[in-house]
């Protein structure tokens, strides 16, 4: 081999020593990229909370409609769900005898007042033969005395009328309220009574709706001892803000009403205790056994509040991810308020202010990370909390 050849070689062999230090290096992917993730530096904040409970709607007025008289139904002049006005027709009762008793009575009425009539003419016709001593006084008193006989009947008569008309008129049932119709178990043919176990329907007044929630021991004892104004419960309860109700459909409903009652018993089966809450129902929008979901608002001033998507679970716990000053990150067991502000948590321990959380992605962020923090202005973060 010549010398030539030999330094050919010895080049060669150099620039692939090269070439392999560098693949070696690419392989082992170099420095590790730092990635951005938006973060937040906690300041205090002010917010409304929301407190949600499952409710059931009662009319304020459920009234059960029963006949009065015995009978079979004859007509019905509404349908079930109907709206009526107090005083509106809604059954009608063939009751024969009433209308026999009616005109019975009115026809005492007329043989009353011939008698009174007749008992008078004697008492003007003894009269002036008494005064002329024709006849006894004895005679002139037993005539005033059937006169008067005459009148009690005559005034007896008219309250048989009067209780027959009575009688008659309970075989038209009316609404005694303005609301709404309920089921009517019986048809046309139907013998009811007084005694009839089941009413013939249900009218609830609706311009006005109860809706009645439950809250736990726990709750009732944090909200006794809340800074709310009042002395007592009820003082508390009427210093209550108004609150709102969701339909069945999520949707929020137009009319704030006013927490009125509290049950003073606590159910020993759900430890529980049952508030009532009135709203108005103007275009009976909601009916009486409706279910629906009464939300109380709770003002927080200065608070530590940050959006749920900073968060992640992790074995019944919830964390969020804190950025240290060497940019690193590291999980942190945070306690929250159980009722939320919307898509936000109010922390109540793990966090400080000044402290800097990671705000997305933090489920898959490692503790020891290093990232660049892309700060986000509260506004921003808090704008549909504002």
């Amino acid at each position: 081999m010549n010398k030539q050849s030999f330094f050919s070689i010895l080049t060669a062999a150099v620039i692939l020593s090269s070439c392999g230090n560098k693949n070696d290096k690419s392989a082992q992917g170099g420095a590790p990229q730092v990635k951005e993730y938006k973060t937040l530096t906690l300041q205090p904040e002010s917010a409304t909370m929301y407190s949600d409970y499952p409710a059931s709607i009662q009319g304020q007025q459920n009234i059960e409609i029963r006949p009065r008289v015995e009978g079979y139904i004859d007509k019905i002049f509404v349908d079930e769900g109907a709206v009526v006005k107090v005083g509106q027709p809604l059954f009608k009762i063939s009751a024969p005898e009433y209308e026999q008793q009616v005109r019975t009575a009115s026809a005492s009425i007329k043989s009353a007042q011939a008698d009174v009539s007749a008992a008078k003419l004697a008492v003007n016709k003894v009269k002036p033969l008494v005064e002329k001593g024709i006849i006894s006084k004895y005679d002139l008193e037993s005539a005033q005395y059937t006169y008067e006989s005459a009148l009690a009947s005559l005034a007896q008569a008219n309250a048989s009328l009067v209780n027959a008309k009575t009688n008659l008129g309970y075989t038209t049932v009316t609404s005694p309220v303005n609301g709404v119709v309920g089921s009517i178990p019986f048809r046309l043919g139907s013998l009811v009574s007084s005694n009839t176990a089941e009413a013939l329907t249900t009218v609830s007044s609706i311009g006005n709706v109860y809706a009645y929630f439950a809250i736990n021991e726990k709750k009732l004892l944090d909200f006794t001892q809340s800074a709310s104004p009042g002395s007592t419960l009820a003082q508390k309860i009427q210093n209550m803000p108004a609150v709102s109700l969701l339909l069945s459909d999520g949707s929020p409903y137009p009319e704030k009403g006013r927490v009125e009652t509290v049950n003073g018993l606590i159910n020993t089966e759900t430890g529980s205790v049952t508030f009532r809450a009135r709203f108005a129902n103007p275009k009976s929008i909601i009916r009486s056994g409706s279910s629906t979901t009464v939300r109380i608002p709770t003002d927080v001033k200065d608070a530590m509040i940050i959006p749920q998507s900073a968060t992640y679970e992790l074995q019944d716990k919830l964390f969020a991810v804190v950025v240290g000053k060497d940019g690193k990150t590291k999980s942190t067991n945070i306690t929250v308020m159980e009722n939320g502000a919307g898509n936000y948590y109010v922390v109540t321990s793990g966090l400080h202010l000044g402290d800097q959380i990671v705000l997305e992605g933090v489920a898959t962020l490692k503790d020891g990370t290093e990232i660049k923090s892309q700060n986000e202005s509260a506004e921003k973060v808090y704008a549909d909390l504002k």
